[in-house]
């Protein structure tokens, strides 16, 4: 079969994002023997005339479009992002009506609510590379798909989602030919890195987190060796900035510390970064390790400095192991990006005063504190049955696909915005959700490359926040 394969994702900020899930599932439908052109639409500046251009040239047998992310999570400065696929949609029906397949992270979230918003064929939600494979060779025969596992359809009005079947999940650590499938300058005029995973699936419970649905809780790791082989691999062919985009590195603690000696072994010239780290599995040896397998930059994903806030999220650590980490970090060299969350359950004024006063007081003034107010709520999430609870969410589930926070009701949203601006003018190493969607920050990203910065960017945040204060901007 002729296969279509879309990338819609289309959002730069704060970077643009290599589409790795969907390059993937190009080469699984192409070792599967289909014919498969991949159209990435993140640089189009309209979607019109590459989708025209695409369907003509190729006369597809099927298109399957990749959703990468439902809206940008931010409160203050919402955007969903689904209406621009369901423009590419409609103009695909005016253009073939041959069968729609949806995939991608967005309907491992809601695939019932984008089901019905789109009125496609069906969704893909599990393990595309298996499952896409399957899909297809099911509709070459023209037989029906509704029994395939990891399918997920609308029908008789009735959604439907197929489990999909348990088997050995390979241990090797996959990474696509980037190079066929995208245009590399492209993203490499934007300071962009190659994503890579150690590991899928998460351990955790946060109570909002939607990845445990995507991936499953149980952690299949990645054999360390095919890690370091991978990341050779990519070096090799010039990819050396390379982020490990696990949703937590650091555990088990273990693994992310024989990736690093493996990573370390092979001595490839990749400069790594990881924005996931659990600060309870921060440790000197751990700090010791990535130094030496080569990473440039970390990010240790906090949400909060305050015990109560910290409990109301169900992090799994507490305001010591917060403290622990920035002592560790405060003995090694590595760049160090704190991502805060505030408004989370049991969140007051004194939790956000306490955890201000932490970054404040316990950060470098080389690293930088990332904050972002309300928590996007997620159907099937205990934060949705929280805000139910407290009489902050009303709707149904399908008027949820539009974006909806949640703020804990002991403290204003707007108070928090207000103190944290202050405190963003005393530290230009701090930013929040604004920052990152300045429409220049694009350009920034390409005057960075074209005098030779490298990732990653945020190390330099002082330096340009200081430049566009004085050239009269409000950041």
């Amino acid at each position: 079969m002729n296969v279509l394969l879309i990338s819609t994702n289309r959002n730069c900020l704060p970077m643009a994002v290599m589409p790795m899930g969907a390059c993937l599932i190009a080469e699984a439908a192409e070792q599967a023997g289909h014919r498969v052109h991949l159209l990435d639409l993140m640089f189009a500046e309209r979607t019109h005339l590459p989708v025209e251009t695409a369907i003509a040239e190729y006369h597809p047998d099927v298109i399957a479009l990749s959703v990468r992310n439902i809206d940008n999570n931010g409160m203050q400065q919402p955007e969903f992002y689904l209406n621009d696929l369901q423009t590419v949609v409609d103009l695909i029906r005016t253009r073939t009506q041959v069968p729609i397949i949806l995939g991608g992270a967005a309907l491992g979230v809601m695939p019932e609510a984008i089901l019905r918003l789109t009125n496609v064929s069906c969704a893909v939600v599990g393990d595309g590379t298996r499952v896409f494979p399957v899909l297809l060779e099911r509709l070459s025969r023209g037989e029906g798909y509704a029994d395939v596992p990891g399918v997920a359809l609308i029908h008789n009005g009735k959604f439907r989602s197929n489990p999909t079947l348990p088997s050995d999940i390979p241990a090797i650590c996959q990474v696509p030919d980037y190079r066929r499938w995208l245009d590399i300058r492209a993203y490499r005029s934007r300071l962009a890195t190659v994503p890579l995973q150690t590991k899928t699936g998460c351990e955790f419970r946060c109570v909002y987190c939607t990845y445990p649905g995507i991936e499953g809780h149980t952690c299949n790791l990645k054999d360390p060796g095919s890690v370091a082989d991978a990341v050779m691999r990519l070096s090799a062919s010039g990819f050396h900035e390379i982020e490990i985009v696990d949703s937590v590195f650091n555990a088990p603690l273990d693994h992310a510390l024989n990736v690093c000696t493996a990573l370390a072994r092979v001595g490839s010239k990749a400069r790594i970064q990881c924005l996931e780290l659990n600060p309870r599995y921060v440790t000197d040896e751990l700090m010791c390790s990535m130094a030496e397998a080569g990473f440039t930059g970390i990010g240790i994903t906090l949400e909060s400095a305050a015990d109560a806030v910290l409990e109301g999220l169900n992090k799994g650590f507490s305001s010591h192991e917060v403290h622990r980490a920035a002592e560790v970090v405060s003995r090694h060299r590595i760049p160090c990006a704190w991502i805060f969350l505030f408004g989370g359950p049991g969140e007051t004024r004194e939790t956000v005063r306490e955890t201000l006063h932490f970054a404040q007081t316990r950060i470098r003034p080389g690293d930088i504190a990332f904050f972002n107010t309300g928590i996007r709520i997620y159907p099937g999430t205990h934060l949705e049955t929280i805000a139910r609870r407290q009489g902050i969410l009303k709707c149904s589930e399908q008027e949820m696909l539009f974006p909806k926070f949640y703020v804990s009701p002991e403290v204003e949203a707007g108070w928090i915005e207000q103190e944290l601006k202050q405190a963003m003018t005393s530290h230009l190493n701090f930013i929040d959700m604004g920052s990152l969607s300045l429409p220049f920050l694009p350009k920034i990203h390409r005057i960075g490359a074209g005098l030779g910065l490298r990732p990653p960017l945020w190390r330099y945040t002082r330096l340009i926040r200081r430049t566009l204060r004085m050239a009269g901007m409000d950041v």
